[in-house]
């Protein structure tokens, strides 16, 4: 070959260079650069992918992978974008569709056009050799242009069209079928269930009424009937797209939007359902146990299973203990199979839950744990008179978190348990209706009476007052010698505490009539010398009638 130096004059060596390289593109196309080679069509404008998929007429081919600076999904439109355009050419034959193997890369071609490159990253994607992948991207191209063309033949339009006129009629005639079947369902709730719901109503004294009731039965036909309507009318719709080429892409869009996320749905459910099976088993499994604890507290409790050691007060928080634990513990084993155990949304949610729970419920807990300790020391049960700090009633109601008494005011009084654990308990009852409980009061008695006289004189007051036990037999104490007088305690036993009120009522009045009766005067606190009358009051003043008006 001669020189560009060797040219003959008047032909620029720069010009040249420039047609050969033109004329070399256009005779060998296998060789042209590499800007009008590339997938990327730079009119086409996408978001950044791994991976993406190459469609004609919405049918996805195959996949592509993003290259160098190239996204995959707009290298995808690209080969998509060339594949409708050779498919619209029937001046392209399908036997010209072709592959060419180069060092890097493998070239399609339909005709003299451009369709892609395949690349070892496309093949690395499927796990198998370019080669391999080149020949199945080939006749999958083909396919899908024979099919292309196919589907826009006018014969093959013709033929759909009928297709669709006679889906559209089978449509309307099916629909009408269900109408009618509707109408004579209705007729039929109306005979069937109509005089049951109204004989529903008599039964429940007009508490449920019969349309009320009829309503929901109505309003579920209506359900089911929109129900069958809109499937039908979507399956109709779908159809009548897919049948076109022109409309197949909607198709497709309208599956990918509503059909596949409920296939994705039902084989979500279809691969839950080992899972479920077990989680309903862990369910039936914890559910025997806890009937069978619940049969175990219940002897207890009534007393037909004793155990030694243990009271039957005990059965019922005991068992709630139990059941606590028991169904920690199915928890724990039914977790993994819980859907989304296992996700970061999941655990962030039990972690927000159990930090919450930690640092609102302190109070809570060191509540429920007073009130466990409370039923376990017996301090007291339910009906007992206890005195609490500064409070004293009958035990109404005893809980894990509150103990509920009723005072001699018939007043409700809700102390926490916690407030329980941390005060001293007297009981009252415990031992009232074993030896009976001792109820005593004082009164203040001047040095010029014989001690063996007030004695006397409280055991006999103690003796008249109804509630106070003959045996053990009453006993007085002398408390104090007091700078003015001397302290007697009067001490009897009592069985029936619920009646203490009255009890030391009626003994505070025989105390004051029998030692009016025998001239003797009880001291006041604010007592400064003797007066000229004693302080006494004789009986013939006792019955002094009121003054009216």
């Amino acid at each position: 070959m001669k020189s560009l130096s060797s040219l003959p004059q008047g032909i620029n060596p720069s010009a040249f260079s420039l047609m050969l390289i033109l004329f070399t593109a256009f005779l060998f196309p296998v060789n042209i650069s590499a800007q009008e080679t590339s997938d990327v069509d730079p009119s086409l404008q996408g978001v950044r992918q791994d991976v993406a998929a190459v469609k004609l007429d919405g049918k996805v081919l195959f996949y592509v992978r993003g290259i160098s600076s190239f996204p995959a999904e707009l290298r995808a439109a690209t080969i998509s974008k060339r594949l409708r355009k050779a498919a619209s050419d029937r001046s392209i034959l399908v036997d010209s569709i072709k592959i060419i193997e180069v060092q890097d890369r493998t070239m399609v071609y339909a005709g003299k056009e451009f369709v892609m490159n395949i690349y070892d990253p496309d093949a690395l994607l499927e796990s198998i050799d370019r080669s391999v992948l080149s020949g199945i991207i080939h006749q999958r191209i083909v396919d899908a242009i024979k099919l292309f063309r196919h589907d826009r033949i006018p014969s093959v339009l013709l033929r759909k069209s009928l297709f669709a006129v006679g889906a559209i009629v089978l449509y309307s005639g099916i629909l009408l079928f269900f109408f009618w079947l509707f109408k004579i369902i209705n007729i039929a709730l109306e005979k069937l269930i109509r005089k049951r719901v109204e004989s529903v109503e008599n039964k429940s004294y007009k508490l449920i009424r019969s349309d009320q009731l009829w309503n929901i039965f109505h309003n579920l036909v209506k359900i089911i009937r929109f129900l069958i309507i809109f499937f039908l009318s979507a399956a109709l719709i779908l159809y009548l797209l897919d049948l076109f080429p022109w409309t197949k892409a909607i198709r497709v869009f309208i599956t990918d939007i509503f059909i596949n996320p409920l296939r994705t749905f039902g084989k979500g459910v279809y691969n839950f359902l080992p899972s479920l099976a077990f989680l309903i088993i862990i369910f039936l499994f914890t559910r025997y146990i806890l009937k069978l604890v619940n049969m175990l507290a219940s002897g207890v409790d009534k007393g037909t299973i004793v155990i030694r050691n243990f009271d039957a007060e005990w059965a019922k928080p005991t068992i709630r203990i139990v059941k606590i634990f028991i169904i920690a513990f199915s928890v724990v084993v039914a977790y993994p199979y819980i859907p989304g155990s296992g996700t970061n949304a999941f655990k962030g949610i039990s972690v927000f839950l159990g930090l919450i729970f930690s640092l609102g419920s302190s109070s809570f807990i060191g509540n429920l744990i007073a009130g466990y300790s409370m039923i376990y020391r017996r301090a007291f049960k339910k009906g007992d008179l206890i005195k609490a700090g500064e409070h004293i009633g009958f035990v109404e109601e005893q809980q894990i978190l509150v103990t509920r008494l009723r005072s001699f005011k018939d007043e409700e009084i809700v102390i926490p348990s916690s407030v329980l654990l941390n005060s001293n308990i007297l009981n009252y009852s415990s031992r009232a209706k074993k030896s009976g409980v001792i109820l005593h009061t004082k009164v203040g008695i001047g040095y010029e009476t014989p001690w063996r006289q007030v004695d006397a004189m409280l055991k006999l007051a103690a003796s008249r007052t109804e509630g106070l036990l003959k045996e053990p037999a009453p006993f007085v104490l002398k408390e104090s010698l007091g700078d003015f007088a001397v302290n007697y305690e009067i001490n009897a036993y009592c069985q029936d505490i619920s009646q203490i009120l009255v009890i030391y009522n009626n003994l505070h009045q025989n105390i004051l009539d029998i030692f009016n009766e025998n001239d003797v005067q009880i001291m006041t606190p604010a007592y400064m010398n003797d007066p000229e009358i004693p302080k006494v009051v004789s009986r013939d003043k006792w019955d002094i009638p009121l003054k009216s008006g």
